[in-house]
């Protein structure tokens, strides 16, 4: 983004009636107007040039795909309160196989996480109802395409598309994190920008030379045509594919290398800092972004575990309160719900689960069939009985 000609930014003040500002506290307007607002770095961050930056890529990526990966199912309450699945239900459709006829549900789970993850006001689709009123299509609206405003009235919010207002029954919409309405991206615009800042500095420090290899040092009066011949000579002799050979100089003149400072030692630690806070911001460990400074193999499971919890469940709670509020009429919501099955992210080595698995046998919490069923094998004959092995003896038959 070009920042606005002082002349043109007075104009624009006072054709509206504004107070002068700094850059640092613009007007509502102007962040609606570009969609961000410059860090101190100088750069002006916005969800698309965020996502040139490696580390916020990662987490975005991270939260969005397993959010889509996610199975999703409908259950419906029996009686007895058990819960069956329900696939018959129009939404099992919509959220398990296909959003609508060129959008698989898992493409769609995440896009839409991602646009609530970078844009101000959060992911939207509209939802396309048919008969008396069952969803059939989701359509989700590309936030640079067709934004969608919200505004609230007595906290009820209402939706509009350029001219066209949307009733919000017809809106899926899965908020943005951030408290003041900006998005996480302007959120955090000051480490994505000083992450960024870095990261082209690194470029340019090792694609233009920013660093000299050492000087040459020529005593006496020297010309500028001879001090261009020199460097000229020295480059041709001991540069590209020549350097580190033995260098041989004249006696007026002197070399002298440069080496690393204090400050060039603390780049790589700014560098992790500014990968630290991303994470803080998109509530990822720090591990799951390749930041493996810190992560050892006893720690590395929990803090995994702690992404699921802490993290990716918040995003799953949202998708689950937002489908029951609308693809679910008043009366389905007695007895359908909507659930993110996370027991793949739970799943543990072939030895840990098979040790669970022979404890819930024996506990009679599962039974032999569950287990293989959830390990993708067959039943056999006499495997659906609660039976603990230790105190049972049987003969099996597969």
């Amino acid at each position: 983004m070009c920042l606005l000609p002082s002349f043109v930014r007075s104009s624009l003040q006072k054709l509206f009636g504004l107070e002068t500002k700094s850059l640092a506290e613009p007007e509502p307007w102007l962040i609606d107007l570009f969609g961000t607002t410059p860090a101190s770095s100088g750069i002006a961050v916005t969800p698309r040039n965020a996502m040139t930056c490696p580390p916020v890529r990662r987490a975005v990526q991270l939260i969005s795909e397993s959010v889509g990966q996610l199975p999703v199912h409908v259950y419906e309450r029996g009686d007895d309160s058990a819960k069956e699945r329900a696939p018959d239900h129009a939404a099992h459709t919509l959220l398990h196989d296909q959003a609508n006829d060129w959008t698989p549900a898992s493409k769609f789970r995440e896009e839409i996480t991602r646009d609530a993850l970078l844009y101000p006001n959060g992911g939207f689709a509209e939802i396309i109802r048919v008969d008396d009123g069952k969803p059939f299509e989701l359509i989700r609206f590309n936030p640079e395409i067709n934004p969608v405003k919200v505004t609230y009235v007595d906290s009820e919010p209402f939706y509009r598309v350029g001219e066209r207002q949307i009733s919000r029954q017809n809106i899926l919409h899965i908020p943005s994190p951030s408290l003041n309405g900006c998005g996480l991206v302007h959120d955090a615009r000051e480490a994505i920008g000083l992450a960024m800042v870095m990261e082209r500095h690194a470029a340019r420090l090792f694609g233009n030379g920013a660093r000299p290899s050492g000087l040459l040092s020529i005593k006496g009066v020297v010309t500028p045509d001879a001090l261009a011949k020199a460097k000229a000579a020295w480059q041709a002799a001991h540069g590209g594919n020549n350097s580190g050979g033995t260098a041989v100089v004249p006696a007026e003149a002197e070399w002298q290398a440069l080496t690393i400072t204090s400050v060039d030692a603390q780049f790589m630690e700014m560098r992790r800092f500014a990968i630290n806070e991303i994470a803080r911001v998109f509530g990822v460990p720090p591990h799951m972004l390749f930041e493996m400074e810190r992560a050892i193999k006893s720690n590395a499971e929990q803090m995994g575990q702690e992404f699921v919890t802490y993290s990716l469940m918040s995003w799953i709670k949202r998708w689950e309160g937002e489908i029951r509020l609308k693809l679910f009429s008043s009366d389905d919501r007695k007895r359908f719900v909507a659930e993110f099955l996370t027991d793949d992210f739970a799943r543990a080595d072939l030895a840990s689960r098979m040790e669970s698995y022979g404890k819930a046998i024996a506990a009679r919490i599962l039974n032999p069939n569950e287990a293989r069923a959830a390990e993708n094998r067959g039943p056999y004959a006499g495997g659906e009985k609660f039976e603990n092995p230790n105190t049972t003896t049987a003969s099996l038959t597969v």
